[in-house]
């Protein structure tokens, strides 16, 4: 249908590709959708958990991404279901909904995220991601449920034990583990390789395959041997990079490289 724009992270996720997102964590200009697509990016996430984005200024970003083809999702900072759905009806095609501990958490992320008869979203009629675009109410229900992205991050170990059920609820796409939080959580920070985070990762990636899930990871980045092995394991959706972590990471080598040859040429 003429004017639907694609969601293209869901697309290649359907067909088990790979799927890589840039975290939008201090940009906030909407160029950033035609930087991460320079890139090669299939997907930008605005952080509204741990940074002070606004509303406004991620709905300019998700806008600005849609005709890029990379795709814009917002991660929440809570589950109030307004807020979810405020960040679609502004031009996101997908929703991370964080801390997802139990089935049903989950269950509400569908209820907040979809429209009947899968969820109970409050319907409206001029949607950006859909080109503004207007069908029968009906209709444009049924596009929107099919074009948006709804990521359940799993955070604890409760959810991690509670990964099968989570999986089950229909109207999830992915299921998500939180690196960062999860390894804080289970008492080894950063740990990512340690025992009880590959069993973790593992234990996650069988219930989404189980179910019909694509399996998703963050935090997890610069070590391509143990990115090698979520892939095996079945991961498909990484959302490791940041902006800032690149501008951190760049800056740090431009600045020690330049002293270097300060040091050598200056004999400081």
């Amino acid at each position: 249908m003429p004017n639907v724009i694609e969601n293209v992270a869901k697309r290649k996720l359907r067909e088990g590709r790979l799927v890589l997102s840039l975290s939008v964590n201090q940009m906030r200009t909407p160029n950033i959708g035609l930087v991460a697509a320079a890139c090669g990016y299939d997907a930008i996430y605005c952080d509204l958990e741990h940074n002070p984005t606004s509303l406004e200024t991620a709905a300019a970003v998700c806008v600005a991404a849609l005709p890029t083809g990379v795709t814009p999702i917002c991660r929440v900072g809570s589950h109030d279901p307004h807020l979810i759905a405020r960040v679609l009806d502004c031009g996101a095609q997908g929703v991370m909904v964080p801390h997802v501990g139990t089935a049903e958490e989950a269950n509400a992320a569908v209820e907040a995220v979809r429209f009947p008869p899968l969820g109970q979203r409050s319907a409206f009629s001029q949607a950006p991601t859909l080109g503004y675009m207007t069908p029968p109410q009906g209709e444009l229900h049924q596009l929107l449920n099919e074009q948006t992205l709804l990521v359940v991050m799993l955070e604890t170990p409760e959810a991690v034990e509670n990964a099968d059920a989570i999986a089950a609820v229909e109207g999830i796409d992915v299921v998500h583990i939180g690196s960062t939080d999860l390894s804080t959580g289970m008492g080894v920070p950063g740990e990512y390789r340690h025992p009880l985070m590959r069993a973790a990762y593992e234990k996650v990636a069988a219930a989404a395959k189980r179910h019909g899930k694509s399996m998703g990871v963050g935090g997890v980045r610069n070590d391509p041997e143990f990115l090698g092995w979520l892939m095996d394991i079945g991961v498909r959706s990484l959302t490791g990079a940041s902006d800032l972590g690149f501008i951190l990471q760049g800056g740090k080598a431009d600045v020690e490289e330049t002293r270097q040859i300060g040091a050598r040429r200056m004999g400081a």
